[in-house]
């Protein structure tokens, strides 16, 4: 028994045709869209690579380029298809295309799904990424005078105060490295080389941080040293001061805008897989239905399409019966000693010697 079987009279079959033809078109503009968001992404991630570890995070707006650029040329050849497929005698050119391009198009749709789930998966990989790099970003914040790193004190100031966060995880995190350079500490001074010296590795530590990290909206003047030292400061309690620094963690930070945009990409891609899905669901009534009017010899008679021709069941049983042959079929008889030559097997012998069909 047929699955989702429909009548479909000439008009309605040149309606189907014509609708699909506008969708397809539609769907060569989604492909458009999947590929811009890629890009996008691509774009944002690769803005702040200096502050991500070596990770292989972009496998993902690669896929959404990939996927788009390939939706563009399967509905462009859709949309052929289905134009021409308003005329009947236009429909034999496209009668042995038409199956392998639905086939082919329905493995693809899974193409688009999992590139929307990759967008929901990437979180973890991501926030890793980002604790590693910042770690590294935030150790090497002194090293100004450094190539290759003297551009990470600017990066790390801007990212702080343009996501207003503080350190990795908060602000004391500052507290954990030196992050200003020997080059600007005063040796004349016991206090700096007591310092140094009570440092087991040699780094000036201290309860301070950068300038980039002072709240803008802290009613007071912002305090970056000594504070945790409640008695350096006139009228402070650093435990209430929660607005003279930013609180929030850059990872953090970071982890919010990421994922923002990855769950609106994530989304967009999903409602794209559920209309590719529809469009070809629509190409597959089409497709019957004509091969069916071949069948009856009127190109004005009604015809029924379908999804499957059979039942969900009776389907998979058949295809799996055709797999078991194809496997029979490709053995050697272990008689031959290997040789394939040697014609042993029912697959080899002509269609009359057999009294079963032929695999």
């Amino acid at each position: 028994m047929a699955v989702l079987k429909v009548k479909f009279t000439k008009t309605k079959r040149d309606k189907l045709a014509q609708l699909l033809w506008i969708l397809n078109w539609i769907s060569v503009v989604t492909g458009v869209i999947l590929f811009s968001l890629g890009i996008y992404l691509k774009v944002e991630l690769i803005k702040r690579e200096e502050l991500m570890a070596q990770r292989a995070i972009q496998y993902v707006p690669n896929m959404l380029i990939a996927v788009g650029l390939i939706a563009c040329a399967i509905n462009f050849l859709g949309g052929k298809i289905c134009y021409d497929c308003v005329d009947s005698t236009k429909f034999l050119r496209w009668k042995l295309i038409l199956l392998p391009y639905i086939i082919c198009t329905f493995f693809f749709t899974f193409c688009v799904l999992a590139g929307a789930l990759m967008c929901y998966s990437m979180r973890g990989e991501l926030e890793e990424s980002l604790n590693q790099g910042l770690a590294e970003a935030m150790k090497f914040y002194k090293d100004t005078d450094t190539p290759g790193r003297c551009f990470l004190k600017r990066t790390v100031d801007m990212l702080q105060i343009e996501f207003q966060c503080c350190g990795n995880n908060g602000y004391k995190d500052w507290f954990q490295i030196q992050w200003i350079s020997s080059r600007y500490l005063d040796m004349s001074k016991k206090e700096v080389v007591d310092r140094l010296r009570s440092n087991v590795e040699g780094r000036y530590l201290m309860d301070g941080v950068p300038f980039s990290c002072c709240n803008t909206f802290s009613p007071r003047p912002c305090i970056q040293q000594h504070i945790t030292n409640n008695s350096a400061h006139f009228n402070y309690e650093h435990q209430t001061e929660i607005l003279n620094l930013w609180m929030k963690g850059c990872r953090q930070a970071l982890l919010e805008h990421y994922t923002h945009i990855m769950q609106s990409i994530g989304l967009t891609v999903l409602i794209t897989w559920l209309f590719e899905l529809s469009v070809l669901t629509g190409v597959r009534f089409l497709q019957t239905s004509l091969e069916n009017v071949l069948k009856h010899g009127d190109p004005n008679s009604e015809s029924e399409g379908w999804l499957l021709e059979n039942s969900l069941m009776e389907t998979a049983r058949i295809n799996l019966n055709i797999i078991k042959n194809l496997g029979k079929c490709n053995q050697i008889d272990t008689a031959t000693n290997g040789d394939p030559n040697i014609n042993a097997g029912p697959c080899n012998l002509p269609r009359a010697a057999l009294s079963v069909e032929p695999c």
